[in-house]
Order: C-alpha cells, then sequence, then structure tokens
C-alpha cells in the first residue's frame, strides 16, 4: 500500500479541505490550523513543501486569479487523482491514522467524503477495536497498570483521563456504526 513519505496526516487534510473547495495557501493554512494548529502548528516551512509534493505527484494543481487587492494570489485545487488518493486514504487508513488520535480525527474530518457507509462503517470499526484492546500507559510485570493500583496521582489522573475519553468515543463510535449497518 502506497504512504506519502512525509507528513501523511497534512497531506490528508490537505487534500480533505481542497476536495471541499478550491482555497488559497493562506486560507488553506487557516483550516489547517483550526483544525489541529492547537496540538500541532502548521508552519509555513512543513505546509509548502507538502503543496508542492501533492502537486509535483499530479494531486493538486495551482492557477493565479486576482485577489481583493492589486496582488494576484496562488488558488489550490484538487485534481481527479488527488480526490481518488484521498478516498483511498480515507477508506484504507494506515494504522497509525487509526491508533493516532490527533491523525485518526484529521481522518474523522473528512470521513463524510466517502460515498459508501460500509466503507465508513469499516474504518470506524478499526478504530473501535484498536480501543477495545488492553492497554495502558503504564505496565508492571508485562500487564496494564489499573487506575485503582497506580499509586502516582498525576498518573492515576491520566489513567482515569484516558478511560473516561475512551469510554466516550467507544460509545459514539459504536452508535455510528449501527447507523451506519440500517439497510438504506
Amino acid at each position: 500500500m502506497h504512504r506519502m513519505a512525509s507528513g501523511g496526516d497534512l497531506a490528508l487534510t490537505i487534500l480533505g479541505f481542497l476536495n471541499e473547495h478550491p482555497m488559497h495557501g493562506y486560507e488553506l493554512k487557516s483550516r489547517l490550523t483550526a483544525l489541529a494548529g492547537h496540538l500541532r502548528p502548521v508552519s509555513d516551512g512543513a505546509l509548502y513543501p507538502a503543496i508542492a509534493r501533492l502537486e509535483s505527484k499530479g494531486l493538486v494543481e495551482r492557477h493565479e486569479e486576482a485577489g481583493a487587492a492589486a496582488a494576484r494570489r496562488q488558488v489550490l485545487t484538487i485534481t481527479e487523482a488527488g480526490r481518488e488518493e484521498l478516498l483511498r486514504r480515507l477508506r484504507e487508513p494506515a494504522d497509525l491514522d487509526i491508533s493516532d488520535q490527533t491523525r485518526f480525527f484529521a481522518l474523522l474530518t473528512f470521513l463524510s467524503a466517502l460515498p459508501g457507509p460500509a466503507d465508513q462503517a469499516r474504518v470506524l470499526s478499526r478504530r473501535l477495536a484498536f480501543l477495545e484492546a488492553p492497554a495502558s500507559f503504564f505496565y508492571e510485570g508485562g500487564a496494564p497498570v489499573r487506575a485503582r493500583d497506580e499509586p502516582d496521582p498525576y498518573r492515576r489522573g491520566m489513567l482515569l483521563i484516558a478511560r473516561a475519553s475512551s469510554q466516550a468515543e467507544k460509545e459514539w463510535l459504536r452508535q455510528r456504526i449501527a447507523e451506519l449497518n440500517v439497510p438504506q
């Protein structure tokens, strides 16, 4: 399965936003920042090379158009190949796109672009299976440490917060998967 070598989640979000409508680099950067900037700020040094890589692969096109003032601006548009790549990445996400919460939320942002409910349900089922596997931030003797057994109050807090968040996400995933599996 082909994966872009660098900036995997950045490439996905660029393609996802451009699939919604063409936009110039500043607008795209604003949308990316609003999505995940508080967690992983997007610098010009990451964004513009990522756009250039997508452009060189024929996934994005750039054209000039008149700006609000006298200056012309570069507008980015997803190509048909870019749309196909976006749908492939949404349909067949990498394991890291399922296990890493920030990357999964980026994937979730654009999952409605997948036309088939069965494809959407398969992606959500992968995330649910990941969340249902026993895991912890801390292990003792090869077994996950339970919050009630953790003596450090801050580590115990991490475990309690993670458990509550995971339970809420699993509940939503189960509900959405059931909705997607209702015959249309």
